[in-house]
């Protein structure tokens, strides 16, 4: 796992990158020494944002894709990879820390992170056709179930709820994290994690899972912008960080399917 994605993990739903917290503190910044009420963070208005850094992405992702297939060469598209993966580390960062800018980060990091995307989809699909569909579908559909089970009530964001897959976030991301550390220092892998066995499938079975229920905190956190009166600027920053899961989501199912097809 890459350390944009390790740290897309940690600065997600269990990170104070968005919590009841941040969305006050948002609207006190915006509304200090202004006579008039300013704009506010509104649903539908994330959800048109989020729309279009969904855009965003497949637009450049299809790039680094059709640059994929018609070289026919993995290597043409590996700088564009690591350069997605990098830009959208940097600007993930700067987005957190500086939400006020979201307007401008976050379709950036959306472009960044196309360019990614695509390149590493293609790769994929070269190895396993029809893969890179059926991940999308997997990863649209889990994003309208869990939307649906979080509006009717069915799955409900408690304290526990939010311990338990905060948790299980951090924890995931730490064994992502020394995996990477020991490839890089040339120790053994942590064989389950890339294993097509039962036992790799199962922890990737359990990753998606927990990116999953990351959704509904994330579904909660905007809501709960929205109901307290967030600045505007925070509709993007609410995009942004559905976005970052929806990402994890997308390439675990990636890993999950790729394993499955190579047994």
């Amino acid at each position: 796992m890459s350390n944009h994605k390790a740290l897309e993990m940690f600065g997600r739903s269990g990170n104070p990158s968005l919590s009841a917290d941040t969305f006050s503190s948002s609207a006190a910044d915006a509304s200090f020494g202004t006579s008039a009420p300013p704009a506010t963070m509104t649903l539908q208005g994330t959800v048109n944002k989020t729309g279009m850094l969904l855009a965003l992405v497949i637009i450049s992702a299809s790039y680094t894709w059709a640059m994929f297939f018609s070289s026919g060469n993995p290597t043409k598209v590996i700088p564009w990879a690591v350069g997605g993966a990098i830009a959208g580390l940097v600007l993930a960062l700067i987005t957190m820390f500086k939400k006020q800018y979201s307007g401008v980060t976050a379709p950036v990091y959306a472009i960044a992170e196309g360019l990614f995307l695509g390149a590493i989809s293609a790769v994929f699909e070269a190895q396993y056709p029809g893969i890179v569909i059926q991940a999308v579908g997997l990863t649209l559909g889990t994003l309208a179930s869990l939307l649906f089970l979080y509006k009717t009530g069915i799955v409900k964001p408690t304290e526990n709820f939010r311990l338990m897959v905060t948790s299980a976030t951090m924890g995931i991301g730490l064994l992502y994290l020394v995996s990477m550390l020991m490839n890089m220092f040339g120790s053994a892998d942590i064989g389950f994690i890339h294993s097509n066995g039962l036992f790799g499938i199962g922890f990737s079975l359990l990753v998606v899972t927990i990116a999953a229920l990351n959704l509904v905190l994330d579904f909660d956190f905007i809501e709960q912008g929205s109901e307290m009166g967030a600045p505007q600027y925070m509709e993007w920053f609410g995009a942004f960080s559905l976005m970052v899961t929806l990402i994890w989501l997308y390439l675990e199912m990636l890993r999950l399917l790729a394993k499955l097809r190579s047994r």
